[in-house]
């Protein structure tokens, strides 16, 4: 179980970094669904591993990030 935690932390790490790396080249829009889908399973991710290893900060800040994806997803599907 331990190893799939931090597999699961890596994704979202990668999955965070690459979203903004999108982003940062234009190659896809904030307003785009799958930017922010990766975004909050990005945060999903990170938020999952930090609980596990009781790590608040993190866990805080990606409930955070995870939140406003969701606003955004739902801002998007109900336009």
């Amino acid at each position: 179980m331990k190893k799939l935690t931090e597999i699961v932390g890596w994704y979202g790490v990668v999955a965070i970094v690459g979203s903004y790396t999108l982003i940062s080249f234009g190659l896809v829009s904030a307003q785009s669904l799958p930017y922010q889908l990766i975004n909050l399973s990005g945060a999903l991710a990170i938020m999952f591993e930090a609980y596990k290893k009781r790590d608040v900060q993190p866990v805080v800040l990606n409930i955070i990030w995870a939140l406003i994806a969701v606003v955004a997803i739902l801002r998007l599907i109900l336009a």
